[in-house]
């Protein structure tokens, strides 16, 4: 998809948001859904995504309500940090089909990463074991401040 499409409100996200397609919650307000990425990069991968809003890109985005994502998405690394000990992590949020983006509601990616631990490919790999997100979550959920 290029960069100037229309919303589509089929999208696995807009799905998510409707109930129509289970998630693994790791929190959410009337703004924004955290939510374990079913297909992580690495342990403890996480997604943001606002509630308000079916902005595509960050070209789209109201500024009112990038601020509260960006927030979130910094409350949530917080977490992410507390609760899996990493050596680092990425924040990741792309644009267009050729710059990455394979779901087209804007979103952020939290990537715990660690020494030594390759991180997978964006959007390759096998489904996780939900239980173990489920784990997972829970463990960030509980170091939220």
């Amino acid at each position: 998809m290029t960069l100037h499409a229309p919303y589509d409100p089929q999208n696995i996200f807009a799905k998510i948001l409707r109930g129509e397609i289970p998630k693994v919650t790791v929190w959410e307000d009337d703004a924004v859904l955290v939510f374990m990425d079913v297909f992580p990069q690495s342990e403890g991968h996480v997604l943001i995504i606002s509630k308000t809003s079916t902005a595509r890109t960050l070209l789209e985005i109201e500024p009112e309500v990038l601020a509260t994502l960006i927030a979130a998405t910094q409350r949530t690394a917080k977490a992410v940090v507390k609760a899996l000990s990493p050596d680092g992590f990425s924040i990741m949020q792309f644009n267009g089909e050729a710059g990455g983006q394979t779901v087209f509601h804007l979103h952020f990616h939290v990537i715990p990463r660690w020494t030594g631990r390759d991180m997978k490919g964006h959007a390759q790999g096998a489904m996780a074991d939900i239980d173990e997100l489920k784990a997972t979550a829970a463990k960030i959920a509980a170091a939220l401040t």
